[in-house]
């Protein structure tokens, strides 16, 4: 018998039992951990920032207070028409190359990474979120889970094209340690968690 083989005997003669059962994944749910202060604080450690809002009125004063609306602005939401174009979505994607800050909605967030669900009924363009020098995010407060887990679970079943989670501004230090912003996507991002 060669060596090889003594190997394969070896770990055949020690291979656990199969287990038909997945493991009970629901013990890791919202009851360990304040969901919403878990959401912000991961946020911001990431880099991102958050904006507690009760309307979309709120979410418009803040852009027009903390953006230069001069600038370009894109949006799929028709709510804020008076200040971002939405005649976007048919252009050629290197035309957004100028786009200053992308407006969206998202599906839901997860507490333990802050990531945000989106998918092309949300983008407009797939290239939107990540072309912008800035994103902001409209989550509803009620929609945001605790885990990946519960996140998987919600997306399992559907229908889309296009998904993503987006987590924080884009950030690297691949290159000599170096912490580049916006190298992958905007170099900033607001989440405006919508009461």
């Amino acid at each position: 018998m060669s060596s090889k083989e003594a190997i394969l005997n070896k770990i055949k003669q020690n291979k656990p039992e199969f287990v038909s059962e997945l493991p009970d994944l629901s013990v890791l749910g919202s009851d360990q951990f304040d969901v919403l202060e878990t959401y912000k604080t991961t946020l911001k450690n990431i880099g991102g920032d958050f904006v507690e809002v009760s309307s979309i009125d709120e979410v418009l004063s803040y852009v027009k207070d903390n953006y230069a609306v001069e600038k370009r602005i894109i949006t799929t939401l028709p709510e804020f028409a008076e200040i971002a174009s939405l005649d976007w979505n048919n252009d050629d994607p290197h035309s957004l190359a100028n786009v200053e800050l992308t407006i969206l909605k998202g599906h839901f967030a997860v507490a333990e990474n802050s990531a945000i669900w989106v998918t092309d009924s949300i983008l407009g363009q797939r290239v939107a979120p990540f072309i912008a020098q800035y994103l902001a995010i409209i989550v509803d407060k009620k929609t945001i889970v605790s885990t990946m887990h519960q996140a998987y679970e919600k997306i399992g079943n559907l229908d889309y094209g296009f998904g993503t989670f987006i987590a924080g501004p884009s950030k690297t230090a691949d290159i000599e340690q170096s912490l580049v912003l916006g190298a992958h996507g905007a170099r900033g991002l607001v989440v405006f968690l919508l009461e």
